[in-house]
């Protein structure tokens, strides 16, 4: 592994634990020689991305990293043609509405609006990468792509560990498949008790006719509230926001230069793994 990789892999260790976390463990995580794990994260200190809690203490990242994905946002437009349209969804719902784009082999949700003003509210962190192989924004993708190649993104990225997600999560290719062709055939995705314990979730995907996908459009809420019964009156919503987000799209840079990309025969870069049992 290069000094670069290992940086950014210090750096992705570290959104994970809010907290912070000791040079040592840093390291043992990473695999890394303590003496390296320390050296680097005091370069980071230095260049402003990390600091130090105290003396000898737990590293963490500062906001640095956070600014520079936000002032992206704002320059890439996705914000601004989406949030209307979520806006909508949300009040419609009552629930949380997200949009999530595609980058290479992974989904990133970027934008949201919620819905629910009081009682139980589904409000996940943003920012993250979803697991594809039990939220519904994983399976309405995948739905969209051939069977071995929605089998390639989740062997790349694995099913995860089954305490981590909901009861109902799947635990094979086999169950995953059953989803994605069920959202196939249903025109949208539903995934209950699978991402998290007591969240039910629908995702339609984002994408212009005869073009690759560009992302999924959700709603998630508590189970107890967001009832099979409602997510079905809300599909043919959400398919149509879909479909608008699509047509909207064309005003952001981010999604203009994608499209550009690939009618040039670029592809975007991808991770994938051969197909694997998981």
């Amino acid at each position: 592994m290069s000094a670069l990789q290992r940086t950014l892999a210090v750096l992705e260790l570290l959104t994970q634990h809010g907290h912070g976390m000791e040079s040592a463990a840093v390291a043992d995580q990473l695999n890394m020689p303590r003496s390296a794990a320390h050296r680097m994260l005091n370069d980071l200190v230095a260049a402003g991305y990390v600091q130090q809690l105290r003396e000898h203490g737990e590293y963490m990242l500062t906001t640095k990293l956070v600014s520079m994905g936000l002032s992206f946002l704002s320059q890439s437009g996705i914000v601004d043609f989406s949030q209307p349209l979520l806006d909508r969804l949300a009040s419609l719902s009552g629930e949380l509405a997200r949009l999530s784009v595609i980058d290479g082999d992974r989904l990133t949700w970027v934008a949201r609006a919620q819905g629910a003003t009081s009682g139980l509210r589904h409000d996940p962190d943003m920012g993250a990468e979803v697991r594809l192989s039990c939220s519904s924004t994983g399976v309405a993708w995948m739905s969209a792509l051939a069977d071995d190649d929605a089998l390639a993104l989740i062997a790349q990225q694995g099913l995860g560990a089954r305490k981590d997600y909901g009861p109902n999560a799947p635990t094979s290719l086999n169950a995953v498949l059953t989803h994605v062709k069920q959202a196939r055939k249903r025109g949208y995705a539903i995934m209950e008790n699978t991402h998290e314990a007591g969240t039910s979730a629908m995702g339609a995907v984002v994408r212009l006719a005869g073009q690759p996908p560009l992302g999924v459009v959700s709603i998630s809420g508590p189970a107890v509230r967001f009832t099979r019964a409602r997510i079905e009156r809300l599909g043919d919503e959400l398919v149509s926001v879909a479909a608008q987000l699509a047509v909207a799209s064309s005003s952001s840079p981010y999604f203009q230069k994608a499209r550009g990309l690939g009618q040039s025969g670029v592809q975007w870069p991808t991770r994938r793994a051969p197909i694997a049992k998981v």
